[in-house]
């Protein structure tokens, strides 16, 4: 007798994400029902999220208006690592450096301004109903509201990504559903880890879009035959990774790589993603795998395992003190003083903007305002040409 066929009791954009991915990750996680195993990056994320949404609910609760206390933030950053399963000084650190650099940010709140907390939604869809929470909802004005999504990721996304975000055009739903009365609504993603909000906006023709493509993706969560395993760079992420025949044999090196020929491009382009994902979930193994030897080695000096020989080296970096280094340059290179500061005295920006978030506690907000808009102004942009790849996603 076959298994009857799966049906959503309900739809939320983790689901239609998962199954985008990888439908295999999906019935594993949502037919099969098996165990999660989040990663550490998964735990993080959601211990900063319980964070904050606990900060804004007591300012709801308790009607505040005026500065964040910032000790209270960290206090609930604290209990809430204890909870969490997490451990690492440098992670942590960076979890308590993220917070300081939110409430210096974010200080001033009313009560009044924020509309909602972990705000739960319903959406029907088509045949289904979508249900899915928001981190906050801020009122702008009387005809304003703005949709705020944390997010903890290392890397940014791109402009592209912003606008075509299937995430954020379920909330915009969601904000026609829930405050009917607000002509605009702004969408944000909130970049903890790089203190800036990417923002956007959504058409009438974008949802109507996103609503056509949620109703044919969700029919298809319900109708495969097989739900294949698509190897991609977000496997080193996946709670059920460690169930996944496909991930278990690319990490073993077991995974069969497509030939391509040069004059056919299309062979081309499928090989160089499929060795590219490979690539990814191979070095996030790799570093997983150093992170045990190395947690070892700070207890011993050397490690002899496997026919290897492993321990910690610590190589010098040179550092070149700025007038004695521009002195002996322009002696003997006949440059001028002026010539060799441009060539060498060029600041990164990495610095720049670790500088930038450490003042953003010392300075005033309209100050370091004007010196961010400052440093724009006299920033060089340098192009080198990247080969950018994206999915093409059809409805």
């Amino acid at each position: 007798m076959s298994a009857p066929q799966f049906k959503n009791a309900y739809l939320s954009f983790s689901r239609l994400k998962r199954f985008e991915s990888c439908p295999l990750s999906f019935k594993l996680h949502y037919i099969d029902r098996l165990k999660s195993a989040p990663d550490d990056p998964l735990k993080f994320g959601s211990l900063l999220h319980t964070v904050l949404e606990n900060v804004y609910q007591w300012v709801i609760d308790e009607e505040f208006a005026g500065r964040l206390d910032e000790e209270r933030a960290l206090a609930l950053y604290r209990n809430e690592w204890g909870k969490s399963g997490l451990a690492g000084l440098g992670l942590f650190q960076e979890g308590l450096a993220i917070l300081n650099s939110y409430i210096s940010e974010n200080a001033m709140v009313d009560h009044r301004d924020i509309l909602a907390v972990e705000q739960e939604f319903r959406l029907p869809v088509g045949d289904f109903e979508v249900l899915g929470y928001i981190d906050r909802v801020d009122r702008i004005d009387d005809e304003t509201v703005e949709i705020i999504d944390y997010k903890s990721n290392r890397l940014l996304f791109t402009r592209d990504e912003v606008a075509n975000d299937l995430q954020l055009s379920l909330y915009h739903m969601a904000a026609q559903q829930l405050w009917p009365w607000a002509k605009n609504i702004r969408l944000a993603f909130h970049m903890l880890r790089h203190s800036i909000k990417m923002q956007t906006e959504r058409t009438e023709e974008q949802i109507d879009a996103a609503k056509q493509y949620i109703v044919s993706l969700a029919r298809q969560t319900e109708s495969v035959s097989t739900y294949a395993p698509q190897l991609n760079p977000n496997c080193q992420y996946c709670d059920h990774r460690q169930h996944c025949p496909a991930y278990q044999d690319a990490v073993a090196g077991k995974v069969e790589v497509l030939k391509s020929s040069k004059e056919d491009l299309e062979s081309v382009a499928r090989e160089r993603e499929q060795v590219a994902n490979l690539a990814k979930i191979l070095y996030a193994r790799k570093s997983e795998l150093e992170r045990i030897l190395k947690a070892k080695l700070k207890d011993e000096d050397t490690l002899e395992l496997a026919g290897m020989v492993y321990r910690m080296s610590h190589s010098a970096q040179l550092t070149y003190p700025v007038e004695p280094t521009l002195q002996v340059i322009t002696e003997l290179t006949g440059l001028d003083e002026d010539d060799a500061r441009d060539r060498l005295l060029v600041v990164d920006k990495s610095r720049v903007d670790a500088l930038l978030k450490k003042l953003a506690k010392e300075m005033e907000r309209p100050d370091h305002r004007m010196l961010k808009a400052r440093l724009a102004t006299i920033a060089k942009k340098k192009f080198s040409p990247r080969l950018y790849a994206k999915k093409e996603v059809r409805s």
